[in-house]
């Protein structure tokens, strides 16, 4: 079994070599720019652990892992863009550095390029890898635009921020997992636990973000902490903190949400009593507690792949790395 490092770097160098540098070099330019900016490179790294549970020559699916991480990054230069964040792992966002028909443009790119990596496959993989990778880029639409609406919300129960996170986040894990199943020649059951451990690791994943925005340490996080904050998000926090708090607590978080004043004085004194108020109701607690759940089940569904026990070593730890994270 590869270790995640081998795989991380394997995935690296192959998106380093990918032919994606064209004319006109102001549409690929940021292109290059996205990928280069690192970061985990979980859902290709997940793809090929996937498939690494079921075969040793993971070069061969090197292509189709990167798609989905080229199609991941195309989906952040849009997210960047509607959040308008100004920070993405420490560096300014494509429609910073550039403007905002760069980031739609280039964003477009990438998920033809994505695309089209993900076809470099064999005949009898290429249709449920496809079917399994467009299915998933529907649903991150539909939970991107529940997103949006969310904002405009005060009544957003944590169930729907959970379906949100779900089709939003957690699916594109569980698609990473599939996929990599598949192509190692998983069983479908075999494919559909690594699926659902995927997408229950992915929400756990999603609540511990919703945790570091808050309460990260900006020196490692990559983004502003408290850009939820800033920008209204109804995350996992916000959504407890609308139940759990009384009537004058309530009130209070719903007038700092209801504010749209973005000047650098105000948002850190906003992003102050918004984190005093998710203390005082014991978010954190809350968050972690929720987070370990998910966790839980991730593991859960992973014990029942039909391979030896020993052989998913590798992955549960990267799953433990995962709830760990800082950034």
């Amino acid at each position: 079994m590869y270790s995640p490092q081998q795989l991380l770097q394997k995935v690296n160098a192959h998106l380093e070599h990918l032919d994606y540098l064209h004319e006109p070099e102001n549409l690929y330019l940021p292109v290059r720019y996205a990928l280069s900016m690192g970061g985990k490179r979980l859902r290709p790294v997940l793809t090929l652990m996937a498939y690494n549970l079921f075969r040793d020559d993971v070069d061969a699916i090197l292509d189709p892992a990167c798609a989905i991480e080229v199609y991941h990054n195309f989906t952040l230069l849009h997210d960047d863009l509607m959040d308008r964040a100004d920070m993405r792992r420490g560096k300014p966002t494509v429609h910073r550095r550039w403007n905002d028909n760069t980031a739609i443009l280039s964003g477009d790119v990438m998920l033809s390029l994505a695309m089209s990596y993900m076809t470099h496959l064999d005949d009898a993989h290429l249709r449920p890898a496809m079917d399994t990778f467009i299915r998933t880029s529907i649903e991150i639409g539909e939970g991107q635009q529940l997103d949006m609406d969310f904002e405009q919300r005060d009544d957003v129960t944590e169930a729907e921020y959970i379906e949100m996170i779900r089709l939003k986040t957690s699916v594109l894990l569980g698609c990473s997992m599939r996929v990599g199943a598949l192509l190692g020649g998983a069983s479908a059951a075999d494919a559909d636990s690594l699926y659902k451990a995927g997408e229950q690791m992915g929400l756990a994943f999603q609540l511990h973000d919703d945790y570091l925005d808050v309460y990260g340490d900006p020196k490692t996080f990559g983004k502003k902490v408290g850009g939820d904050i800033l920008c209204n998000k109804k995350t996992f926090l916000y959504v407890k903190a609308i139940q759990l708090a009384d009537d004058a607590r309530r009130s209070e978080l719903q007038r700092w949400f209801a504010t749209t004043d973005t000047s650098a004085a105000f948002a850190e004194t906003k992003i102050a009593a918004v984190t005093r108020l998710y203390t005082d109701l014991g978010l954190p607690h809350i968050c972690h507690t929720s987070e370990d759940a998910f966790y839980r089940q991730a593991h859960a569904h992973l014990a029942d792949v039909s391979v030896p026990d020993e052989a998913k070593g590798v992955l549960r730890a990267y799953f433990g790395s995962l709830m760990e994270r800082t950034v």
